[in-house]
């Protein structure tokens, strides 16, 4: 039995939809937003997928260096180590939105924050809110993010520092946030790190590595164990592929992506 023929112009017009969806990079499902004041787009810096920023120094990395390469050494360096870009590319980065400028002094217990931009920029948590943290007598503070992160329902984000990507004059604390209920911005802890000295922070640098996950309802329950004589041999078969030729774990360990 046929469909009718208006079935059939609908089922058409709907792959016609998908396809220019696909076509202009419009992907189906489940998405991650930000959103900003009308009046900012266009002027502050603004998130972009994790894949797309590398830092400089991985980019000019060669994935062999072929000064080391021997008999007894694959000269291969960290940028075939596919872990350690699954880091780098996962999720999206949040930059600084405007140039900041940071005058750390007394051994970094003074902090005092500037910038040109018309919005507020850095504030101060109070000293109290984390007594006796590991940074301390280094002060505490915030910056002031413009961007609203929304995910679908059930969906949560990880906020973490920019992975793989060490930053020599803050570091940004972590959080989880369910980006699906609490649709507001979200501001950045952060402990100055750097030596004393006037440090400038520009428009742009990467700040926070945001990494949305979908919630379970039932957590995955955790077991601790000795091995069994199976796990052995699994564990000894996949550590002996992996040094047997290069690209076994690409092309066997990891999911698509």
């Amino acid at each position: 039995m046929h469909p009718p023929r208006s079935l059939e112009l609908a089922n058409v017009v709907a792959r016609l939809r998908d396809r220019a969806g696909t076509s202009a990079g419009i992907r189906r499902g489940p998405r991650i937003e930000f959103l900003c004041a009308p009046e900012d787009k266009g002027v502050i810096a603004e998130p972009s997928p994790a894949k797309s920023i590398h830092p400089a120094w991985f980019k000019r990395l060669p994935g062999l260096d072929r000064d080391e390469l021997s008999a007894t050494n694959n000269g291969l360096t960290v940028k075939r180590c596919v872990p350690f870009l699954d880091a780098l590319n996962i999720g999206w980065i949040v930059p600084l939105a405007a140039t900041v400028r940071l005058e750390i002094s007394d051994a970094g217990r003074s902090v005092v924050a500037g910038w040109e931009f018309d919005r507020e920029m850095v504030s101060n948590h109070s000293p109290h809110q984390a007594a006796g943290n590991p940074y301390e007598p280094r002060p505490l503070m915030k910056f002031h993010n413009p961007w609203t992160v929304r995910t679908p329902p059930g969906w949560s984000c990880l906020f973490v520092p920019p992975l793989n990507r060490p930053d020599d004059v803050v570091e940004v604390l972590s959080g989880v946030v369910d980006t699906d209920r609490y649709v507001s911005p979200i501001n950045f802890p952060f402990v100055a790190t750097a030596p004393d000295g006037v440090h400038t922070l520009h428009k742009g640098r990467p700040i926070m590595q945001v990494i949305p996950f979908a919630r379970d309802d039932e957590r995955l329950p955790g077991v601790v164990r000795a091995e069994s004589e199976q796990d052995a041999v699994e564990r000894e078969r996949v550590f002996r592929s992996t040094l047997a030729g290069e690209g076994w774990y690409r092309a066997q360990s990891r999911s698509s992506r």
